[in-house]
């Protein structure tokens, strides 16, 4: 069996697996058609990489594909408290729980248009070089490479593939104005960013040729977008505040920029609203296609198993569309289909023992 069929049957079985992902466990449904050797001689081959990525997630993109569509970034962190670590399992900041967490940090850049969400580029963070912490006097690691850096990257990538796209939208974490000038000057797009309430900005050129800036939750607010400057910037962009209320009741506070100086309130909250397809696809990797559950205990089986679960919450995704069920929904069909399966098979185990 070829590595193109060991890919399509890897893929399958992480979209219809329910708990750890083993080269043993499909070579065992598959009744031994496929050894557990090449299973685990597939995944050690060869890095396989963003570049890798575009290429089997092209032909679906250029479908879906549209001059309004918008590149999402964000990173995820799955915790994996219990492996060894290495370049890849290590020590990463959470700021979802406010301290550094034992794990994998996948940065992701997802696509999405026409209602379709697809990964089309992606970097694990890996920290090879160990230094002493000279307060703790504890060894830790560090990467060679920002998550800032590797956006710029991503972005530049996706430019080259002539993908079509009209907004970067991402958090506060990857609003630094480096990013902002090269989205601007050097791809000539927009962007929609959240930013930090310690901000500090200029709304009038006076102001920023004195070098007078205030921070962004102390200025005054309209009901319309504010157009000034921020520090670091060479030109000008939107404010924008949105106020919302939380599940809990509580309500929030969310600063946007934009370089999209025409943009309206209504723009700029409902294409940053957007962003959340990250986050559902993020919990779809985690939850739907077994990206933490596997034993593969190199670096580069390792990533080459998140690398195959991102395919196959691409091909979840377009399968969900098609059935017109949600990812969830759609694997929960899949659950209660498997355990029909199992119960009917276990009647008859108990007639033949009667």
């Amino acid at each position: 069996m070829n590595k193109a069929d060991i890919f399509d049957l890897y893929t399958d079985y992480l979209i219809t697996s329910f708990s750890y992902t083993t080269a043993t466990g499909l070579s065992a449904i598959l009744d031994d058609a496929v050894s557990h050797d090449q299973v685990t001689r597939f995944l050690s081959q060869k890095d396989l990489t963003s570049k890798e990525l575009w290429k089997v997630i092209k032909k679906t993109a250029r479908e879906i594909e549209s001059e309004e569509g918008v590149l999402i970034f964000d990173d995820t962190i799955q915790e994996k408290p219990h492996s060894k670590e290495n370049d890849l399992i290590c020590w990463h900041y959470d700021h979802t729980v406010g301290r550094s967490v034992k794990g994998i940090n996948l940065l992701n850049c997802l696509y999405y248009a026409n209602e379709v969400s697809l990964p089309v580029a992606f970097e694990l963070v890996k920290k090879p070089i160990k230094f002493c912490d000279i307060k703790t006097k504890k060894e830790k690691r560090k990467s060679t490479i920002t998550k800032n850096e590797q956006l710029r990257d991503m972005l530049t990538v996706c430019c080259k593939n002539q993908l079509k796209w009209r907004y970067v939208l991402a958090d506060s974490w990857f609003s630094s104005a480096e990013n902002m000038q090269t989205i601007h000057h050097t791809l000539e797009k927009y962007f929609i960013l959240a930013l930090k309430s310690n901000r500090l900005v200029a709304l009038t050129k006076e102001d920023k040729a004195k070098g007078h800036f205030t921070r962004i939750d102390t200025i005054q607010w309209s009901e319309r977008p504010v157009q000034g400057w921020v520090k670091g910037l060479t030109f000008p962009v939107l404010f924008h505040r949105q106020l919302f209320t939380n599940k809990d009741g509580s309500t929030g506070t969310l600063y946007l920029i934009s370089n999209d100086i025409n943009a309206s309130k209504d723009t700029l909250e409902t294409i940053y609203q957007k962003r959340w397809k990250v986050e559902v696809f993020h919990k779809s990797i985690k939850s739907n296609t077994s990206m933490a559950k596997s034993p593969a205990r190199t670096v580069r089986t390792q990533s080459n198993h998140i690398f195959m679960s991102l395919y196959a919450t691409a091909r979840l995704e377009g399968l969900s569309v098609k059935k017109g069920l949600n990812k969830f929904a759609l694997k929960a069909k899949l659950y209660i289909k498997a355990t029909q399966m199992a119960f009917e098979q276990l009647q008859i185990l108990r007639s033949e023992t009667a």
